[in-house]
């Protein structure tokens, strides 16, 4: 079993954007010389100004042990698994890899930079909705920007005034992220499942936890079709699908949680949402059921309250331009 994750980003000596640059430096360090704990702490008060408190040292050591790139297995510390793996090739791909697989958050905050620049304020707001085990005051945002100087740090993030965006390079990892962190289960790719005049064939992608924690949050964790609240039953919906659309496939603007119900009666195009977010239906959908019946046929016409920057209108129109019946 993986080790759990952890909640704490501690902060790097050196300066904000400096983070990967003193990460570094230490695993450097250690791998030429395996020093002492109080050779890495004298290391660390002759290299940084104004740096003498041992506990503050020690903390920051400790953190790179918690997420796998020290460790000390007598007297002398050396570099662990996750420290040999970044050493050797220093890629910020790697190194991503690794701070998001160990850390709580650094992944949904690249999503939700993905719709919008965010303030310190916002983040912090985003990450406590998202991840509420993170249990911190919602005024501090000094946790907030730990994540956002290691994400700066990696040149994925920039700052314009009180303003965080993505840069170029993380809206690249974003593009990428969902499909990376993703996997398909398929429990038997040979059936069929039957209903009426519509066939297919099921497949259940497992989209990637913190991608699918930011969808639902920023939809209030709700089926805005069917009203849908428990997280078991929710799915991330693709407007421009997964398979034809690759592109979109981390697109907040192209996502939206759906029952799964809905969202497999909207995959079949029983249903679909026109440019105004008004449900639209598919005149030969018939139904006994009363659910389907309530929150499909009866709202035809209705327009979904979805909020702003929420669906990309475009979208649902290249969408809507592969149904013969809309």
């Amino acid at each position: 079993m993986p080790p759990d994750r952890l909640r704490s980003i501690v902060p790097m000596f050196g300066g904000g954007s400096q983070y990967v640059e003193t990460l570094n430096a230490i695993l450097a360090v250690v791998d030429n010389h395996q020093p002492t704990t109080e050779e890495l702490v004298g290391w660390h008060r002759g290299t940084f100004q104004n740096v003498s408190s041992r506990e503050s040292i020690m903390r920051r050591v400790r953190y790179l042990e918690n997420v796998g790139f020290l460790h000390k297995p007598d007297e002398n510390w050396q570099l662990d698994t996750l420290g040999e793996e970044y050493l050797n090739d220093q890629d910020t791909a790697t190194l991503l890899r690794i701070m998001c697989d160990r850390n709580v958050g650094l992944r949904s905050l690249l999503y939700a930079l993905s719709a919008a620049p965010m303030t310190l304020a916002k983040i912090s707001t985003q990450q406590l909705n998202t991840h509420p085990e993170l249990d911190w005051s919602p005024e501090q945002t000094d946790m907030a920007k730990q994540r956002v100087n290691w994400l700066r740090s990696m040149s994925l993030i920039e700052q314009t005034g009180d303003q965080y965006t993505l840069t170029g390079e993380g809206r690249q990892f974003v593009a990428d992220a969902v499909e990376q962190w993703a996997g398909t289960y398929d429990p038997d790719p040979e059936a069929d499942y039957q209903g009426g005049t519509y066939e297919t064939t099921t497949q259940a992608r497992v989209v990637d936890l913190e991608f699918r924690a930011t969808v639902l949050t920023r939809h209030d964790h709700e089926c805005p079709i069917s009203g849908v609240d428990h997280p078991g039953l929710l799915d991330v919906a693709h407007v421009l699908s997964w398979s034809d659309y690759p592109e979109h496939r981390a697109d907040m603007a192209n996502v939206l949680p759906l029952s799964k119900t809905h969202h497999a009666a909207f995959d079949r195009n029983l249903f679909t949402l026109d440019e105004e977010y008004r449900l639209r239906v598919n005149p030969e959908f018939e139904t006994d059921s009363q659910l389907l019946q309530q929150t499909i046929i009866e709202q035809a016409g209705e327009q979904m309250q979805l909020g702003e920057e929420s669906i990309d209108p475009e979208y649902l129109t290249q969408h809507n331009s592969n149904i013969v019946w809309v």
